[in-house]
């Protein structure tokens, strides 16, 4: 699979959403007709760059460091750029303090309006994670897709939220209740599921099954010290290869974009080291493009519908499908008689 970092002058003729503000100052979404545009970029190839950062700093200045890497991605060829999980903040769910709701934003707040502002000026569509208010008490793990206009192709709640040692989601964030979903942006269509949906083949499934060429995996996935020498290894092999089995069930190009370094900010404790090594994959399995365990990079691989075409009409798992015998797949657990 080439890279590709030539890009085609292509005029926009309709914008597929609009973004209107109420006397609230608050931003809605106004969904309008996308028109044969769309239809013409059906089969056109396009440019994909996950960004693997360090995010252990302020918020002010996390923003400013993730427009800074998103335009210099832009500037690498890339259609579209994903961000990784919270990145507005450290990963501050290694406990659970109620001071921390205060780096939630409303929706439509400080990342919408800069990165609506960033993705229309460079002409990419970008996957933007952030800590969502929805309103008092209910907070969710959130990500905005932004079209290359501009405006919103939509948003995805995380759906799967962990509780595990180091990792207390469960006490910040609601579980969402958009579903799972593909977005028919001006670049191509794309999924967004976020970090622990990641181990769960239900989702990319349905994500796939709505069209999306490619799914996003915004992640703040790491090591706790202590654990790294005698699990480490077998961890990570685990979570890349899981996404490499959505890639290849489903057809699909993957994209995880992982954050680096170690978070150490509650006294006492070993904190959390990001094993970053974010990767790209194409629709057999292959890597396509691989990052470090510890050094900020920008990946970028070309999503080829036709190669995509090609690939299902060999391996033809969705034809192939006995819908009619998964039923049980909705229950809990399938107890014997």
């Amino acid at each position: 699979m080439s890279f590709s970092f030539i890009l085609a002058k292509i005029a926009i003729p309709v914008i597929c959403f609009q973004c209107v503000c109420n006397s609230e100052n608050q931003y809605l979404l106004k969904n309008t007709f996308k028109g044969h545009y769309l239809k013409n970029m059906k089969n056109k190839s396009y440019n994909i760059a996950v960004l693997q950062l360090d995010l252990n700093n302020t918020t002010d200045n996390n923003l400013k460091k993730c427009v800074s890497w998103v335009k210099d991605a832009a500037e690498k060829g890339a259609d579209v750029a994903a961000l990784p999980e919270l990145c507005s903040s450290h990963y501050f769910c290694q406990s659970e303090d109620v001071k921390n709701f205060d780096l939630a934003e409303d929706l439509y707040g400080p990342s919408f309006k800069a990165f609506c502002s960033l993705a229309k000026e460079l002409g990419i569509v970008i996957v933007v994670p952030f800590f969502e208010k929805r309103m008092r008490g209910i907070y969710h793990n959130s990500a905005y897709i932004i079209d290359a206009d501009g405006t919103v192709s939509g948003l995805y709640r995380k759906m799967h939220i962990p509780d595990d040692p180091g990792y207390y989601e469960k006490f910040y964030f609601t579980p969402g209740d958009t579903g799972f979903k593909s977005f028919n942006t001006q670049k191509g269509n794309i999924g967004t599921l976020i970090c622990w949906d990641q181990w769960y083949p239900e989702a990319a499934r349905l994500t796939a099954m709505q069209g999306a060429e490619v799914i996003f995996y915004p992640t703040a996935i790491g090591w706790l010290p202590g654990e790294k020498a005698e699990y480490g290894q077998k961890q990570y092999e685990a979570w890349r290869t899981v996404m490499q089995g959505h890639a290849v069930a489903n057809n699909i190009y993957i994209a995880a974009a992982n954050r680096i370094g170690l978070e150490q900010f509650i006294p006492g404790t070993e904190g959390i080291e990001f094993w970053g090594q974010s990767f790209i994959s194409g629709p057999q399995g292959e890597i396509l493009a691989q990052a470090s365990s510890g050094k900020e990079e920008i990946l970028i691989a070309e999503v080829d519908p036709a190669h995509l075409e090609d690939v299902r009409r060999n391996w033809p798992f969705f034809r192939d499908r006995r819908i009619d015998a998964y039923g049980d797949i909705l229950k809990r657990a399938i107890d014997r008689e």
